[in-house]
C-alpha cells in the first residue's frame, strides 16, 4: 500500500498577514517542523506544493479576480475598486506580501492531491482548507478557495461521489456554493451557530445535498463523540463515497481565540479515526486555527494517525519540544503565560461534558433527511 503523503512548502514559514491579524501565527511550518522532530516524516512521503497556474484557478475563480490579486500583489496596494469588487484590502483580508503566491501555493497543492488520488490512496495538506473563498472577492481570510479547486481536480480525475467533512468551527460557506445541488456531493458541516459567517443555519440544505449541524457554545469531547457516531459516520456509510475530503480546522479547540467551543485535540483525532476507512481516497486539509500551539499539535497527530503512529501520551522527546518552545503568540493574552502542556505534550486530556439536548434534537433532525 503506498504511504500517506504530505504536501508542504516553506513559503509558509515566514508568510504573514501581518502583525495584528489572526494569521500572523505559524502553522504549516510549525506541523512540518514537528512531524520531521517526531521521525514521522520520510523524504519520500513529502511533495513540495506547486504554485497553481492562474488558468488552474480560473476553473472557480474569474479571471478578473485572479488578475486583480497578481496586480495587487506586484503593486503591494489595493485600490478601492479592489475593495468594493473583491474585499481586498479590508481588514479581514489584508494586502501582505504574498497575497497572491500563499494562496496561489495551497491551492496548487489541493489540485495536486486530485491528481496523486485519482487510483486511491491519502494526502494531508495542512495548508488547505480555506474554505470562504468564493469566486470573486476574497472572504473570511481566504483569498482562494482550494477544497472547491481539490474537488474539480479529483472530478477531472475520475472520481464522481465526493464527500466534503468540515469540522472547523466556522461554516464553509464557499463550499456550499461550489457544489450545491449537486447530488455525487454530500457536504456535512459541524460549526458554532452564530459564529462568523453566520451562514449554515439546520435547515440549509445546500440545494438537497448539503447536511448542516449548528452546534451551541461550549461543544464539547461527549457532544463530537455522539455526532461522529450517530451522524457522522453512518451517513458515510450510506453515500459510499469514492473520495473523502476532511477539513479538520483547529479552531473548535478550546484553546482557540475565535471561537467558544471546548474540544481537545482528542474529539478531532477520533473523528479522523472513524471515517479514514470509509472511502478508497482521503483528502485531509487543514483550515482554521489561530492559537500556533493548539494546531500545531493537533495537526501534527493528524499525520501520526494517518500513518499508524503511536501517538506520544506523555512528554515529548526534546527535538520535538524545542519545536514547541520556539513558538510565540504576541498581542494574545494566553500567549504571554503558555501552560507547560502546551510544550511538553501532543495530546490534550479529554474535555467531556454533558450531552445536551439541543445537540441530539438537531442531529435527530438531520438524520430524519433522506439519504442521497
Amino acid at each position: 500500500m503506498k504511504h500517506p503523503q504530505f504536501i508542504g512548502h516553506d513559503i509558509y514559514r515566514h508568510s504573514t498577514y501581518g502583525r495584528w491579524h489572526p494569521l500572523r501565527v505559524p502553522r504549516v511550518s510549525t506541523v512540518m517542523d514537528l512531524v520531521r522532530a517526531l521521525g514521522w516524516l520520510e523524504d519520500s512521503q513529502f511533495i513540495r506544493s506547486p504554485r497553481a497556474k492562474p488558468e488552474a484557478l480560473t476553473h472557480w475563480h474569474t479571471p478578473r479576480y485572479i488578475a486583480a490579486l497578481q496586480r495587487i500583489e506586484k503593486a503591494q496596494a489595493a485600490t478601492p475598486a479592489d475593495f468594493e469588487n473583491h474585499d481586498i484590502g479590508s481588514v479581514t483580508n489584508p494586502v501582505f506580501p504574498e497575497i497572491f503566491r500563499r494562496p496561489a501555493t495551497a491551492a496548487g497543492g489541493s489540485i495536486l492531491a486530485g491528481e496523486v488520488l485519482k487510483d486511491g490512496g491519502t494526502v494531508y495538506s495542512p495548508a488547505g482548507g480555506t474554505h470562504h473563498g468564493m469566486p470573486d472577492r476574497a472572504n473570511g481570510f481566504c483569498y482562494l478557495n482550494d477544497p472547491v479547486l481539490a474537488m474539480l481536480s479529483l472530478r477531472h480525475h475520475g472520481v464522481r461521489r465526493i464527500a466534503f467533512v468540515d469540522i472547523d468551527a466556522h461554516h464553509p460557506d464557499g463550499v456550499e456554493v461550489g457544489f450545491a445541488g449537486d447530488p455525487d456531493c454530500l457536504m456535512m458541516s459541524i460549526h458554532e451557530e452564530r459564529l462568523w459567517p453566520r451562514t449554515g443555519p439546520l435547515e440549509n440544505d445546500g440545494g438537497g445535498n448539503a447536511f448542516n449541524l449548528p452546534v451551541p457554545r461550549g461543544f464539547n469531547d461527549t457532544e463530537m463523540a455522539f455526532v461522529r457516531e450517530a451522524f457522522l459516520v453512518p451517513r458515510l456509510q450510506s453515500f459510499q463515497p469514492d473520495a473523502i475530503v476532511f477539513l479538520c480546522g483547529a479552531d473548535g479547540l478550546e484553546e482557540d481565540p475565535l471561537s467558544h467551543m471546548q474540544l481537545s485535540n482528542n474529539a478531532h483525532w477520533d473523528v479522523l479515526r472513524a471515517i479514514r476507512g470509509l472511502a478508497p481516497r482521503l483528502l485531509v486539509l487543514g483550515g482554521g486555527g489561530y492559537n500556533p500551539w493548539s494546531v500545531g499539535r493537533m495537526w501534527a497527530g493528524i499525520w501520526g494517525i494517518l500513518n499508524d503512529h503511536a501517538l506520544p501520551a506523555g512528554l515529548l522527546p526534546t527535538p520535538a519540544e524545542a519545536v514547541l518552545r520556539a513558538l510565540r503568540f504576541e498581542g494574545n493574552r494566553r500567549g504571554r503565560n503558555p501552560p507547560e502542556h502546551w510544550f511538553t505534550t501532543l495530546q490534550d486530556k479529554p474535555r467531556p461534558g454533558i450531552l445536551r439536548d439541543e445537540v441530539a434534537q438537531r442531529v435527530d433532525q438531520l438524520n430524519k433527511r433522506p439519504v442521497i
